[in-house]
């Protein structure tokens, strides 16, 4: 049985999918994909859009299919991209309307389907408990529509993707799993098991959710529930609601990214609140960079019988300062810049300074002797995993006055530095740690994407109680930092800024996505620790955003509802009163300053 080795990259081995002219999983590369955001129905608009995502490099195209009129459009889209000498597949995109799908498995390669609102309930708004009895009822409802839509693509040779989502995962199984990353792979593996019972093969899937840790506990589980069933469909990634710019990015980047690493996923798609096109270089980007890990040496080390990958726990340290301990994971800058949010720590010729003037010596792991006579109130402990000796690990495990920097020169980063990790868990040694990464970028979307990459997987996995990012490019010294802070905040270990959940737009959308993020953001920004939900439609935005703070959600064209974390608090706002209203509740709940 495959599972995951901490030390060295291997792929999940996946069963082949035919998606029309292209194959998921095997030994075929990792797939790219996005999403157009034009109305279905326009079909001229749809069809020019669809062929400027191809051309940024996609392999597959997804549409929004919200009925039986979309499903019938998104034929004539096919037949219009065939017409320019396309033969990229299409994806239909249903949430809530069965039907459609039926109609849509006719007219394209793919259908992506949402057991959380395929069917409706056998008891809508009932909170009480379901008993065994309903619970089997309710599945065998299921099943019943089900079936039908999978005999319709076996003769449509159509393949499908299950996707679940976070922000709608069915009442049946809220009621029985809670909010949890066992309610979203439970939902997945019955519609499985009605696809292995039924012998159809052609299927992928997908567990999404804006909650990047959530994201990969959640895959992570679902694998060894498929390994054990003896399951192995395709993966498609992707994190909901990652909003736009570089948080965008970022966030995208740590979820897919550590997913990749850990050698899960077939395609993946990185949902931006841009033009579809954006996303595809940045995918690309994740997908090349990570891809790297594939020809590194294995490294020796012992995994901790202490960790666990599918929930999050952070590694437990002393506290020396602000540094480990309780405290939140700090950010070490290189050098001094006009910093938005200010490091906490400068490393300044040779030494650590912080931010009340105090200097500290940095040492290397050659010279570790000398730190032990050294009277300083804070060391900071430069080295790698092939330091670790056991001289070493004595010193760190003899005092209470050490911080370790640790770099890495390996061609398997993350390997070598979660290698250190385990080994300090397994020598109970509760030293913390900063995590040290050097980086030559002049891009920087490019440094942005390795980094949230290269530390987000460790922040994810409980280590780290800092970041050092070192950049030899023309970055400003502020955006490193920033992206630094970034990490931080998507891994969600620490917010320095007002948070911003926003779906990627597509043909639901019911107003200009980027141009009412600009607007929020351009009131809201100011309110550090503050999350914002920014959703088009209601397909998603009340569960993706339900530990929001407040949300602004798609009511209908140019209205607006308002949350107050998941109660809806205003609907059908005019859209040119909402971002006023929006700011009139956070004001009336207290949470505004100037």
């Amino acid at each position: 049985m495959w599972k995951v080795n901490p030390f060295k990259y291997s792929r999940r081995p996946a069963c082949e999918v035919n998606i029309g002219t292209v194959k998921l999983g095997g030994n075929y590369p990792v797939r790219v994909q996005s999403m157009a955001n034009t109305d279905t129905n326009d079909i001229p608009n749809s069809v020019d859009q669809c062929v400027r995502i191809v051309e940024a490099g996609a392999d597959i195209v997804r549409f929004t299919t919200q009925g039986i009129r979309e499903a019938e459009n998104i034929k004539l889209i096919h037949d219009g991209i065939r017409q320019k000498g396309l033969s990229t597949p299409l994806v239909a995109d249903i949430h809530f309307n069965a039907n459609a799908a039926d109609v849509a498995a006719r007219n394209v390669e793919k259908v992506r389907i949402n057991p959380g609102n395929y069917v409706s309930s056998i008891k809508p708004g009932d909170t009480s408990d379901y008993t065994d009895a309903e619970f089997a009822q309710e599945y065998e409802k299921i099943r019943t529509r089900f079936i039908p839509f999978l005999n319709i693509c076996k003769e449509n040779n159509t393949a499908i993707r299950i996707g679940v989502n976070h922000g709608s995962l069915s009442e049946r199984m809220m009621n029985r799993y809670g909010d949890t990353p066992r309610g979203m792979v439970e939902s997945c593996m019955e519609f499985l098991q009605i696809c292995r019972e039924q012998n159809f093969h052609d299927v992928v899937i997908s567990m999404k959710t804006s909650n990047t840790v959530m994201m990969v506990q959640t895959v992570r589980l679902l694998v060894d529930e498929m390994e054990k069933a003896d399951l192995h469909y395709p993966l498609h990634l992707g994190v909901t609601e990652a909003g736009d710019g570089e948080d965008g990015r970022i966030k995208s980047a740590v979820g897919i990214g550590t997913l990749l690493y850990d050698g899960i996923g077939d395609t993946i798609r990185v949902s931006l609140s841009e033009e579809p096109e954006a996303e595809v270089p940045v995918a690309r980007l994740l997908v090349s960079y990570t891809g790297r890990r594939a020809d590194a040496a294995e490294i020796s080390a012992t995994e901790s019988a202490s960790y666990s990958r599918y929930e999050y726990q952070r590694r437990k340290t002393y506290a020396v300062n602000n540094i480990g301990g309780e405290h939140v994971p700090v950010v070490i800058a290189d050098r001094d810049g006009g910093f938005a949010t200010v490091p906490d720590y400068l490393l300044k010729d040779g030494s650590i300074l912080s931010q009340e003037g105090l200097t500290y010596p940095v040492f290397e792991a050659a010279y570790a002797q000398t730190l032990v006579a050294d009277n300083s109130e804070v060391k900071f402990l430069r080295m790698e995993y092939a330091d670790l000796n056991p001289e070493i690990v004595a010193i760190l495990k003899d005092r209470k006055d050490i911080v370790i920097l640790l770099k890495t020169s390996d061609n398997d980063g993350l390997g070598e530095q979660r290698a250190f990790f385990h080994t300090l868990l397994n020598e109970a040694c509760s030293t913390p740690v900063i995590l040290c990464r050097e980086y030559a970028e002049t891009d920087l979307q490019s440094l942005q994407i390795k980094a949230a990459a290269d530390l987000g997987a460790l922040l994810i996995d409980g280590f780290g109680d800092g970041i050092l990012i070192e950049n030899e490019g023309n970055i400003p010294v502020e955006a490193v930092a920033s992206v630094a802070f970034g990490i931080l905040q998507a891994t969600r270990v620490r917010v320095t800024k007002t948070e911003y959940v926003s779906c990627p737009s597509c043909g639901r959308t019911m107003f200009n996505l980027q141009t009412v993020i600009a607007r929020i953001k351009a009131r809201t920004s100011h309110l550090k620790g503050l999350k914002i939900g920014i959703m088009g439609c209601i397909v998603n935005g009340p569960g993706e955003m339900a530990d929001a703070d407040y949300g602004y959600v798609g009511a209908g064209r140019g209205k607006v509802s308002l949350y107050k974390k998941k109660e809806c608090v205003e609907r059908n706002i005019p859209e040119d009163e909402a971002v006023d209203k929006l700011i009139e509740l956070i004001r009336a709940n207290g949470d505004w300053h100037e």
